[in-house]
């Protein structure tokens, strides 16, 4: 008579208990040695791999559930990396849309209340009553500590994302429509004065040009005087209005000079901006921006779409946000608002001094190494600005971005002003990946370069322009 043979997978082998064969899921309560070593265990595991502490001793739906979560966001950041080393526009459009960066946040939170979920129910698995003594203290202290690093990387991410998107809705949330390159350049108008008080009357300080190339990154800064005068406009109401050269007015209600830094009196207070350019504001401009554009264009001979107006006030909070600048500084320059009285030295009103040599500049002494003018022309100051420039994008590096990330992204809010529409935001990241590589090339109209500042010569100025964002090759200059 022969017996059936039972079950497959039903048989235990002779003299082992359950104990013996799965010692997470059914401990020797009675040991607390065993429950104490099963309690590290399943703490770290829960750690290393959320979801697999219940998979093995607890709820296993639980424990798939927290494991597949687990698998997602594995495979989402293996995705983003690759995404990043293979497709770089491609991040960079979904880290600049709002509703993708809206999700991440939301991913992220309920992974970390998932995860908090999972070890307080792993702390229950443990049974800490049948552990020895040393695990009832150290397996919750360190289910705790393991908490807290999880909770907080994820929280640090959170704020991450969370301040881009505030930063993208803050400084690009008005613009107008996107335009292609121009001659294969995107051309930036970089505008820089304090704002606050009194700003019905601002003027533009710090005047200039950014040129960066479509296809290689290559970016050209060029500096405008802010005194420099008659000037002729680009097409557009200005030039309706002036036809050969900008002209001053004398009026003692309200005038102006020909200089281009006067634009914005003029057109703002003096005449009615709105009429003038009635889609600027709509478009995340001003009527005044808009005319020192025209007038820009006219002066340069390239098309400007676009301008970053920086607000100096808050561009000492973006140079501490970056950790200080490293600037040369060839002549001792004080700091101060200037001479109280006619007569007055430097020595007399001057509230400290930056002095000449290799210098690591936090955001004040930057502000006054830009802004200072009582010793110096306004062409040694424009030298400056431009230094102050390239030292700041030589400190945009990624790791430096990233480790003060919140920082730079608070002060890029009160800082930046743009018109530069939110969806060329990726394609500008990647070039400015690229521009990264090379040296920036700078132009200055100063007499030094043969533009006088009283009778300047604006074919001179284009033809400069020209020749740097357009190099004559070999063959151009053997056929001319």
């Amino acid at each position: 008579m022969s017996v059936a043979a039972p079950p497959r997978g039903s048989a235990r082998p002779r003299g082992r208990s359950l104990v013996e064969e799965r010692p997470l899921r059914h401990p020797d309560a009675s040991s607390p040695e065993m429950m104490g070593r099963r309690g590290w265990w399943l703490v770290v595991m829960n750690f290393l791999l959320p979801g697999s502490a219940q998979v093995l001793a607890g709820n296993r739906r639980l424990g798939r559930f927290g494991l597949g979560a687990t698998i997602v966001m594995w495979l989402l950041a293996l995705i983003t990396v690759l995404t990043g080393l293979l497709w770089r526009p491609l991040l960079f459009s979904l880290a600049t849309n709002w509703f993708v960066l809206l999700l991440v946040q939301a991913v992220i939170a309920f992974y970390a209340v998932l995860w908090i979920v999972l070890t307080i129910d792993t702390l229950r698995l443990v049974r800490l009553v049948r552990a020895s003594t040393i695990a009832r203290v150290g397996v919750p202290l360190l289910a705790i500590l393991l908490a807290v690093a999880s909770t907080s990387a994820a929280a640090w991410t959170f704020d991450r994302v969370n301040s881009v998107r505030e930063t993208l809705s803050s400084v690009f949330g008005a613009s107008g429509p996107s335009v292609p390159p121009s001659d294969g350049y995107y051309n930036i108008l970089l505008l820089g004065a304090d704002s606050g008080d009194g700003r019905d009357s601002m003027r533009f300080d710090s005047i200039s040009v950014v040129s960066v190339n479509a296809e290689t990154g290559a970016t050209t800064i060029t500096g405008i005087p802010r005194d420099m005068g008659h000037f002729p406009f680009a097409e557009g109401p200005m030039r309706d209005l002036y036809p050969d050269v900008h002209e001053g007015r004398i009026d003692p209600s309200c005038g102006w000079n020909s200089g281009i830094n006067q634009l914005r009196t003029e057109v703002e207070v003096c005449r009615d901006g709105d009429a003038l350019y009635p889609d600027a504001v709509a478009d995340g401009s001003s009527p005044g921006v808009e005319a020192t554009k025209d007038a820009a264009e006219g002066i340069l001979g390239i098309t400007i779409p676009y301008y970053v107006f920086l607000d100096m006030k808050g561009f000492a909070d973006l140079v501490d946000a970056l950790g200080g600048v490293d600037i040369n500084v060839i002549e001792r320059l004080p700091k101060g608002g200037g001479p109280q009285y006619e007569g007055q030295s430097a020595e007399d009103w001057a509230e400290g001094w930056i002095e000449a040599g290799q210098q690591h500049m936090d955001g004040d002494t930057a502000q006054w190494y830009a802004r200072s003018r009582y010793t110096t022309s306004d062409f040694d100051r424009m030298r400056r600005q431009r230094e102050l420039q390239q030292a700041i994008l030589a400190q945009m590096t990624p790791q430096n971005v990233l480790d003060r990330f919140t920082e730079i992204a608070d002060a890029g809010q009160v800082l930046v002003q743009t018109d530069i529409p939110a969806d060329l935001l990726p394609f500008l990241a990647d070039i400015a990946m690229k521009a990264k590589e090379q040296p920036v090339t700078t132009i200055e109209l100063t007499p030094e370069n043969g533009i006088e500042e009283r009778d300047p010569d604006f074919a001179l100025a284009q033809e400069m322009v020209r020749n740097a964002l357009h190099p004559p090759t070999p063959e151009a200059e053997n056929e001319g």
